[in-house]
């Protein structure tokens, strides 16, 4: 009986497919015909995908936890010897696995709407839960016809190839789920937007019930990006937190394009203003994540970060996102007459001309990320050399495209709507521009020398710290929702992110060594003293490990233990790096290879506030889930549903008097 248990799953894979074709199909036609039993088949088949996408997961985990080799996934991604953990987080360590985590993640996106929209009207929920249907049924075709996870291996193989050693570690326990979680969440904000395209109701309330929901998922991918960071800095043993590469590269634009539109949704229900640019950012941003999942599964890159390398997916992918991308773009130009009508006028100097100077810009940040990730892709697909794109280009390219940006962070929450006066601006703004001409000037001193482009990173920091503070001094005389306090905490978050990002770059130092044991060096006032390596067994590996005792002025900081690991099944050697973080500064030191007999490369690196990096993250994420949860959006949308209950009666009894 053990045995047919993925059958089970192969089954329950099927089924959701089917019922995301009736999710897709049903409602849209119920809500195309005023049919309130067709549009409520919308929420029964999106909780019964869920289930039998649960059942598809959990029968994989299990295939995973008792070392199933007869399914050619867990062959090819666990190993007898593997710790169960990792067996567990082996379910999306390859390609099939993640993309079923995927869609699992993706139907509970699609019953949390279920569950939190019943006050909004029928027919919008319908529609929505309509696209999204079609989206997963499309993501489902291209798991069971190219990528199914429960394909047999016969004869099962008595032991499994195991799973990437990169991938035995924590940080990717935690970085798809978060990633997906982004990746997905903005498809509910996609599925509004086509849902209002198709109904023609571009009013304020429209981009109310988005906000929320473009809001959490934004908050998912800004920690799945930096948890993707974080497993880097440590795992791969470079010391680097980003190399833009291009995996990276690939959820970092749909996050650009996300804050772009958290943005353009608050004008849009304020003002009125912007539909048609919000709708294309939701359209976008969508789009780019799947943009993500093409460069990731279709084997175009090469990277610690893809999964795929089969070229039928590839073509099966670019198929779909075409598909997706050349529909939503057909209904907007279907739409966009009605997207026009009416709409508030603001001024060159308003609060909504800054929020749109701010989406043009990062837009245009994103078209030179995708620039760099994409032009080698297209010079080795034409046949015309490999290039590499990596960090001068983006320096040059994208830093001065953003930093205008971060300007804009400090004065567009203080413009007024509408039209703003110059004079009454610089004036507010006065002490700010000095508080931030000052940290500039002085605070590179208290790191070490003072260089322009470290001085501007501290202005910019400070300049962002000092105009929120501005901004909550106005409001303090009066009750603000959460929303604007979840602004300004994501706000600062962004300042102490950039204060870390400018002093790790411009103060952080190493040294590259061969030491015996006894052999010591100095590095930023830290002297490191390497004491030898010992032989260390882990769970599925061997390994080489160093013992470094760190001082400073005599007395002891910490002891490093740098390692160079073999994994028993693929006798692959991974570089295992030790770090002592701290508040202020992080030590790292990674073990290179065996020189000569007691001889070791040794790196040691000093990287001052480094962790301010993932603080700045941490603030930005606690922000939006602060300014999502604001109760606004529930009463909002409840008074609507309420003026739409009167509203109704009254329309039928002027049809019959």
């Amino acid at each position: 009986m053990t045995n047919m248990i993925p059958e089970f799953g192969q089954l329950a894979l099927a089924l959701a497919f089917a019922l995301a074709l009736v999710q897709g199909i049903m409602p849209l036609a119920g809500a195309a015909r005023s049919n309130a039993a067709w549009m409520s088949v919308g929420r029964s088949a999106a909780h019964a995908q869920l289930l039998c996408l649960a059942i598809a997961f959990g029968v994989l985990t299990y295939s995973f936890v008792i070392s199933d080799f007869s399914v050619a996934y867990v062959a090819n991604n666990s190993n007898r010897s593997l710790p169960l953990a990792y067996r567990i987080a082996g379910v999306w360590g390859g390609h099939e696995g993640s993309l079923l985590l995927w869609m699992l993640i993706f139907a509970l996106w699609s019953a949390a709407v279920t569950l939190f929209s019943r006050r909004l009207p029928e027919d919008m929920v319908a529609r929505v839960l309509g696209v999204m249907g079609l989206v997963a049924a499309g993501f489902l075709a291209f798991m069971i016809f190219t990528s199914n996870p429960f394909n047999r291996l016969l004869p099962a193989p008595a032991d499994g190839r195991d799973l990437n050693p990169l991938l035995q570690d924590i940080g990717m326990v935690l970085h798809p789920p978060f990633l997906y979680m982004g990746y997905v969440g903005f498809s509910v904000a996609f599925a509004f937007s086509i849902a209002a395209l198709i109904s023609g109701r571009f009013d304020a309330a429209w981009a109310r019930w988005s906000r929320p929901w473009t809001t959490v998922a934004w908050v998912f991918l800004t920690l799945g990006n930096a948890a993707g960071s974080w497993w880097a800095y440590y795992e791969l043993g470079w010391g680097g937190w980003w190399f833009w590469d291009p995996v990276e590269n690939s959820s970092f634009m749909p996050w650009l394009l996300g804050t772009g539109l958290i943005h353009s949704l608050a004008v849009t229900e304020k003002r009125g203003t912007f539909r048609s640019w919000t709708v294309l950012l939701a359209i976008s941003t969508f789009a780019f994540s799947l943009l993500g999942t093409f460069l990731v599964r279709s084997g175009v890159l090469t990277s610690v970060h893809a999964f795929a390398s089969d070229p039928m997916r590839g073509v099966f992918m670019l198929a779909f996102l075409v598909a997706v991308v050349g529909g939503s773009l057909a209904v907007y130009a279907w739409r966009s007459p009605r997207i026009r009508v009416r709409g508030g006028t603001f001024s060159l100097l308003s609060r909504e001309s800054l929020l749109l100077t701010n989406n043009v810009l990062l837009a245009a940040a994103t078209g030179t990320v995708m620039l760099g990730t994409m032009y080698p892709l297209a010079l080795d697909a034409l046949g015309l050399g490999r290039v590499s794109v990596g960090s001068p280009y983006f320096d040059t390219v994208f830093l001065p495209v953003m930093a205008p940006v971060l300007f804009l962070i400090g004065v567009g929450p203080i413009a007024r709507w509408k039209r703003a006066h110059l004079p009454d601006l610089a004036s507010r703004l006065r002490w700010a521009f000095a508080v931030s001409l000052a940290a500039g000037l002085a605070l590179p001193f208290a790191f070490g020398d003072w260089s322009p482009l470290v001085a501007f990173g501290m202005a910019l920091a400070a300049w962002i710290v000092a105009t929120t503070a501005v901004s909550v001094w106005d409001r303090i005389r009066s009750p603000a929702p959460s929303a604007f306090y979840g602004m300004v905490l994501a706000h600062v978050g962004m300042a102490v992110l950039i204060l870390g990002i400018t002093v790790v770059r411009g103060y952080e130092t190493q040294k590259e060594v061969r030491m015996e044991a006894g052999d010591t060096v100095e590095l930023s006032g830290y002297v490191y003293r390497f004491d030898g390596v010992t032989q260390v067994q882990g769970a599925n590996y061997v390994a080489a490990q160093a013992t470094i005792e760190v001082t400073r002025s005599g007395k002891r900081v910490a002891t490093l233990y740098p390692s160079k690991r073999t994994y028993l099944s693929q006798q692959k050697p991974m570089t295992e790096a030790a770090i002592d973080a701290g508040i202020t500064r992080d030590l790292y030191a990674t073990l290179g290879d065996a020189l000569d007999a007691g001889t070791w490369l040794v790196r040691v690196q000093y990287k001052p506030f480094l962790n301010w990096i993932w603080a700045g993250i941490a603030l930005m994420a606690c922000g939006g889930l602060l300014a999502a949860g604001d109760r606004r959006y529930r009463l909002a949308v409840r008074s609507q549903r309420e003026e739409q209950a009167v509203m109704q009666p009254l329309e039928v009894r002027g049809q019959h008097g």
